[in-house]
């Protein structure tokens, strides 16, 4: 697995993974999240994404020369509702992996990069936030990558977690 720095020009690419993402969870009853349709047929989704790799660090995880997964980290959260940290941090504001690429580390490892990015900046605190509904699937599997609940929280009806990690 290669990591690279990536940027504005790989919005395509996370899209697609989205996309791909929506419709593997689609297909199990798992519309919670993110919904049923594709994220680009959503123009203001489209629009979130586009500005997110311009905004925020854009990591790409490559395999065989191909797109596997992305993660975006910012300084703070996106949403009004989650609580700032009161320390300056790196916040992973989107992580997703090819539905091609499920169960092969890639979304372990920009996890991992989040952690190794505090660490090397002298911060002690990384969060991210998730989606709680589904029976707390997607909560367990940041906890499987060493980061703790913090606090839940609603936006719009859509049930959150907040959770941290600090680097060792």
């Amino acid at each position: 697995m290669r990591v690279r720095r990536g940027g504005a020009a790989d919005a395509p690419a996370i899209l697609a993974m989205l996309d791909g993402a929506v419709a593997w969870m689609a297909a199990r009853g798992n519309t919670g999240q993110w919904g049923a349709s594709p994220w680009t047929a959503d123009p203001a989704r489209v629009r979130r994404i586009v500005d997110q790799t311009r905004r925020d660090e854009v990591w790409i995880a490559e395999l065989d020369g191909r797109t596997a997964g992305a993660m975006t980290t910012g300084t703070g959260p996106a949403h009004a509702e989650i609580p700032a940290a009161g320390e300056p941090e790196v916040y992973v504001t989107l992580l997703v992996t090819d539905r091609a690429a499920a169960g092969r580390g890639v979304g372990s490892a920009l996890l991992e990069l989040s952690v190794d990015l505090a660490r090397r900046r002298g911060l002690g605190l990384v969060r991210v936030d998730c989606y709680a509904g589904n029976g707390g699937r997607l909560v367990d599997y940041y906890r499987r990558n060493g980061f703790a609940p913090v606090a839940p929280f609603t936006v719009d009806g859509w049930p959150g977690q907040l959770l941290a990690r600090r680097p060792a």
